[in-house]
């Protein structure tokens, strides 16, 4: 998690900052371009990350965690050292490409851990990508005005080496012999252990309610702020984002002491549940407007009723996928992260086409609409066509 945390500080910190980097550091007016470079690492990271998912099968997840950590640190040097903003674009692609410390680092825990565990290990990742998300636009904003956005690209590059030392300096785990003993300590006294029962689904659902989510999530951002400065005029540029970053506060908040309550329940039924709220509080996003208190005081609800169940929604999304075969975790991981990716890639590009045909809020109507099928493609008739769903027993 410290690893992670630091890797992603850089990852995450520096594209608010795009705007400034394109006009100080290349005289760039061309700000269009600025959505490109978003995309740009989030595509390529897509592109490879089911064969790094492979890759982590074959050579270890240790190693290619530690391979990520590189090579992000090769792309932000590079991009420290870029003198155009075609060469600034190549370092970011090489950055997509040699990177994705998260599904590294997810695949690094499905081979440590099983079960519950492995539940609250990748509830405890999110927490860390959203804690930088919070952060490292603080952080590098304060750093900025001091340093150069090239040169603090270097600096950055010290991050992920550290974290890729931290990595490799880890002592190895012998959790084969230790499964194997827990799982003779069981049968010899069952009484006196509980059974840690893991729901699993097909593959496609879950490629598809991680696509479906991460897209649901990712949508609503772009034009957040620009958004609500329209409809609500009286807010303050703080308070905008406040309510901006409130989910990813609530999940921060939460996602521990709800995981411990939510875990024993069937996580498909969490899942539903979590959707058809997230829906409803996009809608009435959507839908709220003027400087009124009540409709202010209606956002914040929204925004908080929002975060309460994404928090839910990643904790059963997790044990979905802590359920799923233990046999080639890494490409399993790795075609996760690839959903997840092309999400993220589908939704910028979606916001900008809907904001600019029919208004910066529509973007939450094409997440109330994901959210919706999403929770359609949990109703029994339509899961039971594809390949059966099943309860696996693990000790």
């Amino acid at each position: 998690m410290l690893s992670h945390f630091v890797a992603s500080l850089a990852v995450l910190g520096m594209p608010p900052f795009f705007a400034i980097l394109l006009s100080e550091e290349f005289a760039s007016t061309q700000l269009h371009l600025i959505g490109w470079l978003y995309v740009l690492p989030t595509a390529f990271s897509a592109l490879a990350a089911p064969w790094w998912g492979r890759f982590a099968d074959r050579y270890g997840a240790r190693h290619s965690l530690i391979r990520a950590q590189l090579g992000l640190a090769l792309g932000f040097f590079l991009a420290s050292q870029a003198d155009s903003v075609g060469g600034f674009a190549l370092a970011l692609a090489i950055q997509g490409l040699l990177g994705g410390t998260f599904a590294a680092s997810n695949i690094w825990l499905a081979r440590e851990l099983e079960g519950r565990r492995l539940t609250r290990a990748l509830t405890a990742m999110q927490a860390s990508a959203r804690a930088a998300l919070v952060v490292a636009p603080i952080l590098f904003g304060a750093l900025i005005g001091a340093v150069s956005p090239l040169n603090l690209y270097a600096w950055l590059a010290l991050l992920p080496l550290a974290a890729a030392v931290l990595m490799a300096t880890l002592p190895a785990r012998k959790t084969t012999h230790k499964r194997a003993d827990t799982r003779n300590a069981t049968e010899g006294s069952s009484q006196h252990k509980a059974q840690d029962t893991v729901e699993s689904v097909s593959p496609w659902l879950l490629l598809w309610l991680q696509f479906g989510f991460s897209f649901a999530c990712v949508v609503t951002y772009p034009y957040f702020i620009p958004d609500l400065q329209v409809r609500f005029t009286g807010l303050s540029t703080v308070t905008l984002a406040a309510l901006f970053s409130l989910p990813h506060l609530v999940y921060l908040a939460l996602s521990a002491p709800l995981g411990k309550v939510l875990t024993p329940h069937c996580p498909r039924r969490t899942l539903l549940l979590a959707f058809a709220v997230m829906a409803v509080a996009c809608g009435a996003q959507y839908g709220l407007t003027g400087d009124h208190w009540l409709s202010q005081f209606g956002m914040f609800l929204a925004r908080l009723a929002m975060g309460l169940a994404m928090t839910a929604a990643f904790i059963a999304l997790h044990q979905l996928m802590s359920g799923a075969r233990r046999t080639q975790i890494g490409r399993m991981f790795g075609r996760l992260d690839a959903a997840a990716k092309w999400a993220g890639v589908a939704a910028g590009l979606s916001a900008g086409i809907l904001a600019s045909a029919f208004g910066l809020a529509s973007p939450f109507l094409a997440a109330t609409g994901v959210l919706a099928a999403l929770c359609l493609s949990l109703s029994p008739r339509l899961t039971s066509l594809l390949p059966s769903s099943s309860q696996r027993t693990r000790t």
